[in-house]
């Protein structure tokens, strides 16, 4: 009850203060169900479930990489090494095919699924932050509050999608993942991961993972930012991790009290 007050109050000093309604969104706290062992030199920029295995994206020129890792132990069991000028980020799967992205070389490379061989390249018209898909499309973000659909085969931009959190640009996107009908988004240098309407770009909602973060930090003083979002639809399960992380954490997240709506 004390946190719904607490609530309420903030948001009406900020209506009152700018003098336009507060659109209702729901935030969401969260369990942890489980943790894993994660490479700790690991800088995670993308993170992927798929038929039982972790796929990672890892940046930082000269250490850049794309994984495929044994969950319950870490253990690392294939992997390419990206060329020293590029700075790998987020990484998604679509078919059989793996997409990574690079950050300013604006600059992609296509995998073969099964063993990790480079079989493409594309170029982006943009920096290369987070990418996931929606199972017909890529969807990236490059550090702005804009989501891009690109063709995977032509890679052509198919549509932009603005997302705005209380009638305001959300940028500094970062890592994504669709999750059911919802795209998950963190924001760089916040432990906040937000739900999307991948349809209008509406926030619906975020889960603060401060706890999760500082968690960490205790284990791990050497820590970097959250980054890292993977879901397994077949057994409904929800991955976090982040840059130099020990852990990846099995989350579940449950709704809180919605902010009111004015």
């Amino acid at each position: 009850m004390v946190r719904f007050l607490h609530h309420s109050i903030l948001w009406f000093l900020v209506v009152l203060v700018l003098g336009q309604p507060v659109l209702a969104a729901s935030s969401y706290s969260f369990g942890i169900v489980n943790s894993y062992p994660h490479d700790s030199r690991a800088f995670t920029q993308g993170l992927v479930f798929h038929e039982g295995y972790l796929y990672e994206g890892t940046g930082l020129y000269g250490k850049s990489s794309l994984r495929q890792v044994h969950l319950d132990d870490g253990a690392v069991l294939q992997s390419v090494a990206l060329s020293e000028e590029f700075f790998g980020e987020g990484i998604t799967i679509l078919g059989q095919r793996i997409f990574q992205l690079t950050w300013r070389e604006r600059h992609g490379f296509v995998y073969d699924l099964d063993d990790l061989t480079a079989v493409g390249t594309f170029s982006l018209d943009s920096e290369g932050w987070g990418l996931t898909s929606d199972g017909q499309y890529l969807i990236l973000s490059d550090g702005s509050h804009v989501l891009t659909y690109l063709d995977p085969e032509t890679f052509e931009t198919v549509r932009k999608v603005q997302v705005y959190f209380d009638g305001r640009p959300l940028s500094l996107l970062n890592e994504l993942e669709y999750v059911g009908k919802e795209i998950f988004a963190n924001v760089w240098f916040s432990n906040i991961v937000y739900r999307i309407d991948p349809g209008n770009g509406e926030v619906l909602g975020w889960i603060d993972l401060t706890d999760l973060y500082t968690l960490e930090q205790e284990k791990n003083p050497g820590l970097d930012v959250l980054n890292g979002i993977a879901y397994d639809p077949v057994e409904d399960r929800l991955f976090v991790t982040g840059k130099l992380w020990s852990n990846i954490y099995e989350i579940r997240i449950s709704e809180e009290v919605p902010l009111p709506a004015w």
